[in-house]
């Protein structure tokens, strides 16, 4: 089964909810936000935002912004990040297990390279490797990913090829 294409009127109310959703989510979480930058800045200096490369709608790449969790110099693009890994610095692993790390994701919903629901987007390197295994993948690049779906809310954290296939 291959799912139609979302009409334009979908695509427009879509757009319309993930603006309002994220400016209210701007606002009401700016204190959030300020709290966090200032605690990763405290606790080793060194930057707050941690941008990475991932697809988008289309299968465009778009950068997706995190609060950085791991040491300065030290990202995931060594191998699989794991939900115990060692290379989270300790409010690292704070912010990954209430997933504040993700809030400035908000920023892409805003420019329209993210949307609040969807699926997750994931790296090239990821996304090749899936789709031998599940071609029918690249179905996810007729919507814009998301900040939340029902895929990590079923699964949960995904460090295994398996779990994101399921995912």
């Amino acid at each position: 089964y291959i799912p139609p294409e979302p009409k334009p009127v979908y695509d427009v109310c879509k757009r319309i909810f993930d603006l309002v959703m994220c400016t209210l989510a701007l606002i009401f979480l700016s204190p959030v936000f300020l709290g966090v930058a200032i605690a990763i800045k405290l606790e080793d200096g060194g930057k707050v935002i941690y941008k990475q490369t991932r697809l988008t709608k289309g299968g465009r790449e778009f950068g997706m912004y995190k609060f950085r969790s791991m040491r300065v110099n030290d990202s995931e693009q060594t191998g699989w990040s794991t939900e115990n890994d060692p290379r989270k610095t300790k409010f690292g692993a704070f912010i990954r297990k209430f997933a504040l790390d993700e809030l400035p994701q908000f920023w892409n919903v805003l420019k329209g390279e993210m949307s609040v629901v969807g699926p997750r987007p994931e790296r090239r390197y990821f996304i090749e490797q899936i789709e031998q295994q599940a071609p029918y993948y690249c179905m996810i690049y007729k919507v814009r990913p998301g900040l939340t779906s029902w895929g990590p809310i079923k699964v949960g954290y995904t460090d295994t090829l398996e779990k994101m296939i399921r995912r």
